[in-house]
Formats: structure tokens, sequence, C-alpha cells
């Protein structure tokens, strides 16, 4: 197998055969030898029934379905691990990844690329998305001290070799973006247009953006902990000049009735640092005790296979 084209299936019961079709078209002149590989993230329309007629009606096709929704980054996983190509294309199934800069991705990883991403050069999506994207990735960049771009997503193509390394990392957090920096090897980007939305509401609403944003935080950034040592210390250093301040008020005389408002505000101020300490530490230990429970990354109900 040459060439696997990989896309999560999220509410796409209307727009899977426009895309089925126009992969045939852009990806049949570059090489007949290749499979589209759909995962249904357990949609709740009747996305898996169009699955199956289109796999019916192009031999290529392929229908993965999860037991539940486990996520679009798990549900790439799924993909992952059962493709067969040397080449494997990752895009999202709403068209906003256009099928047709696929010979351009391809020519470029022929130029001896291990991994093409593709930089949408317009963002064709609405403020609201626009605008949490490049406040989580900026956070995010902050938080791991590495280079983030929020033209940059899931779609791209990546070499047999790349996908093995990524398939080894079976932790329970799944980002497929951060993985495929991790792994390294030559990476590039080309410029590529970005489909309309066509008011094809997202399911990614703020809670799941805030989650899905506080999950790849702790499970690829440690600093959270190592500014909450910081600000211990700040504390700490700003207490002991308050104490030194006032010792030395009452060796002045100039303390004659102590005062409710500083030790009240004292008790607050320290109070919700602790809070705020253990609720850190607590997340992270929650996280690992998620991971050594060591339950599978996803769940196959059924496949067209």
């Amino acid at each position: 197998m040459h060439l696997s084209i990989i896309s999560p299936v999220y509410n796409g019961e209307f727009i899977l055969h426009e895309l089925i079709e126009r992969i045939h078209l852009v990806v049949e002149p570059l090489n007949h030898d290749f499979e589209i590989i759909l995962v249904d993230d357990f949609s709740p329309d009747r996305s898996w029934e169009t699955i199956e007629n289109l796999v019916a009606k192009f031999p290529k096709v392929r229908g993965i379905k999860l037991s539940r929704n486990f996520g679009q980054h798990y549900a790439i996983t799924a993909g992952l691990d059962n493709a067969k190509g040397e080449w494997v294309v990752v895009m999202d199934c709403d068209l906003q990844d256009l099928p047709e800069e696929i010979p351009n991705l391809y020519a470029k990883a022929q130029e001896g690329n291990d991994v093409v991403l593709a930089r949408r050069i317009i963002r064709k999506d609405g403020f609201f998305k626009k605008l949490s994207s490049k406040l989580f990735y900026r956070t995010l960049a902050w938080l791991t001290g590495s280079q983030q771009d929020e033209s940059i997503a899931n779609f791209g193509i990546y070499h047999k070799k790349v996908i093995v390394e990524i398939v080894k990392m079976r932790e329970s957090i799944r980002y497929f973006p951060t993985m495929v920096r991790w792994v390294g090897f030559k990476q590039t980007s080309i410029s590529v247009n970005h489909g309309a939305n066509e008011d094809r509401k997202s399911s990614y609403n703020f809670k799941r953006l805030f989650n899905l944003a506080l999950d790849i935080i702790l499970a690829y950034s440690d600093k959270p902990l190592r500014l909450t040592v910081k600000l211990g210390f700040v504390v700490s250093f700003s207490g002991f000049l308050f104490a030194l301040f006032t010792f030395i008020k009452y060796l002045n005389g100039d303390i004659i009735v102590k005062g409710y408002a500083s030790l009240i505000i004292s008790l607050w101020l320290l109070a919700g640092f602790i809070l705020m300490t253990l609720g850190i530490v607590g997340l992270y230990v929650g996280k690992t005790f998620e991971g050594v429970k060591n339950r599978p990354i996803y769940i196959v109900e059924k496949t067209t296979e």
C-alpha cells in the first residue's frame, strides 16, 4: 500500500460522499495504490450508515466505528493503528482540509521530507474559534517551551517511519500535532488554502476546548508545578518581609492594637495559595492515576472488513 488517507468522522453524514469523491479525483492520478480510512467517533447522526454505503460503492474505503465518543485525536490514533500505506495523510472530514491540497503535500514530501504540514493561509473559521485557537496555542507554547503555530493542525502527510514511532506512544492523553513535533524527523510545511465552514457547527465548544487545553498542558508540561514553586517562594519571601516589618514596629512601640484587616487578608491569601497548589498537584496526580490504569486508548465497536 502506497498511500493511506485517514479522516476522523463526527457529524459527517452529509459531507462524506463529497469528501470521498474529491479524494479519489485528486489521488488516483498520483497513485492507484491507496486506501481511505474513515473512523466514526460515535457520531450522533447517520455517519456510520453513510460509511457503510461508501464502502460498498468505493472499494478503497475502509470504515472503523468506535464504541463511544473518545475524541478526535483518539479517532486519529485508531486510523493510524490500521494504516498500511508508506505515506499517511491525516485530514478532517468537514472539507475545511481541502483534498485538492493532497498532491501539493505529496510533491513536497518527495523532496526528501518525512513530514509535510499544511499551514492554512487564511483560516475560514468563526471569530470565536480563531481567537480561542490563537490563545490556546500561545499558552501551550509558553507552558511547554516549544514553538506552536495556530495555522497548523492535523492536516499533513507523514512517512510510515514517523507514524510507526507515533503509534508506539500509548499515553492516555492524545494530541496528534504535539506528538508529531515530539518524534522529530525532517519536517517542513507548505501554505494551503482553507475550505469554508459552510455554517457547519464545530463539535468543539468552549468547555471541550478548555478541557482539551488542560489535558494537553498537564500531559506535555510541568511548568504549572514550577510556577507554583516560584509563586510559593514569592509568597514566603513577602511574608518574611511583612513579619520583619511588623516586628520592627513592635520594638519601636508603634503597634498598640493588633490589626484585624491584615490578619484576615494574610489568612485568605495563604489559604487561597495553598488550595491552588493542592489543586494543581491533584490534577497531575489524577492524570498519573488515569495513565497507570492502562486502559485501552479507544475501543472499536465494528469495522467494515
